[in-house]
């Protein structure tokens, strides 16, 4: 799991190829300006999904894995907070591979992080993470899925 502002994004670029892409398309695009959806940026491989999610509280969100790609989390219209928990602390859950997701209702996260407007968290396949906690009652995200 990597947090930091968005600012400092191309500084993470050489983790995967498919980074300098996120990149020249943060620089290129306003997430704010673009509607709710999929947008493909390369195919299957890498793309960002806008969306408006039910705030949650702690409790309400579930921890969530993916095998093959790596999410980009970016909030939009307020602060987020996401639960962690390391995959190696998770029991053995149902695989979506058409979502590409594991879903762990009832375990609860290990830590708690949170990002204003601005900031990023990404997430590996390795890092389970609980998604939509703010006061809010919903919150504007940007999500790039990227394929490790």
């Amino acid at each position: 799991m990597i947090i930091d502002t968005l600012q400092h994004f191309e500084q993470y670029a050489h983790l995967n190829p498919l980074f300098e892409v996120v990149c020249a398309f943060l620089k290129e695009n306003d997430l704010q300006k673009m509607a709710d959806g999929k947008h493909l940026i390369q195919g299957e491989d890498l793309f960002v999904n806008i969306q408006t999610a039910k705030g949650k509280t702690p409790e309400e969100a579930v921890v969530e894995t993916h095998r093959v790609m790596a999410d980009i989390q970016i909030p939009l219209s307020g602060k987020e907070t996401y639960g962690y928990i390391p995959e190696a602390c998770l029991p053995d859950g149902d695989y979506n591979e058409e979502k590409d997701i594991t879903k762990f209702p009832g375990v609860a996260s290990q830590s708690l992080v949170t990002c204003q407007p601005g900031m990023f968290a990404i997430f590996f396949p390795q890092d389970g993470h609980a998604p939509c906690i703010t006061e809010q009652p919903e919150i504007r995200k940007a999500i790039f899925k990227v394929k490790c």
